[in-house]
């Protein structure tokens, strides 16, 4: 969930995260209608494992434990969490991390796929070190100005290919890609 300007911090709600000053917390909250929830409810029901920053992960251990009925897999699904601090939670299925070498080494096991929420410092770490398959943006019809940008801090150049789409009422682009390899250039005629 990202704004046109590629903040993604807070999205969920005012206190969500907070960190810097932002004031901006729930900024999607009036963008949502039925197509979007319907593409949402989609993707929740997918059975994947997840990777999530420090920040995220405490956040949400405090919350989706208690919120089950609305996105089961994220209390079933595996949850590793990039942390130099934290080592235990008793949020099932959580599973602590240290650095990119562990990112790494899941990336090449074999299981379900992995998906980060929110998590922009990892998100960053995984762009510049070209570890992203597929980027699943929800694009919002406002800029925020200030706040966590998701393409931020060393990302490299990387060419991706549309695989799906869909614009809601509310003007959100959910827009999907998937890497396709190394940027490419030339010349634009008129």
């Amino acid at each position: 969930m990202i704004s046109l300007d590629g903040v993604l911090q807070g999205p969920g709600g005012p206190r969500e995260d907070t960190s810097g000053g932002f004031k901006y917390g729930g900024w999607t909250a009036p963008y949502s209608d039925e197509a979007f929830g319907k593409a949402m409810q989609k993707e929740l029901e997918q059975p994947v494992d997840y990777l999530l920053g420090k920040k995220t992960f405490e956040i949400w251990e405090g919350y989706w434990p208690k919120h089950a009925d609305f996105w089961p897999g994220i209390n079933k699904g595996a949850k590793y969490v990039m942390s130099k601090t934290r080592k235990k939670s008793n949020w099932k299925n959580s599973i602590f991390i240290k650095s990119l070498a562990d990112i790494k080494k899941l990336k090449k096991s074999k299981g379900a796929d992995i998906q980060v929420w929110g998590s922009s410092k990892l998100i960053q770490l995984l762009l510049k070190n070209d570890l992203i398959d597929e980027l699943r943006l929800k694009i919002y019809p406002l800029t925020l100005g200030k706040g966590k940008k998701l393409f931020d801090n060393g990302t490299i150049p990387a060419a991706f290919t549309l695989t799906d789409n869909i614009v809601t009422s509310k003007g959100v682009i959910l827009i999907n890609y998937k890497r396709g390899g190394k940027v490419k250039t030339g010349t634009v005629e008129s």
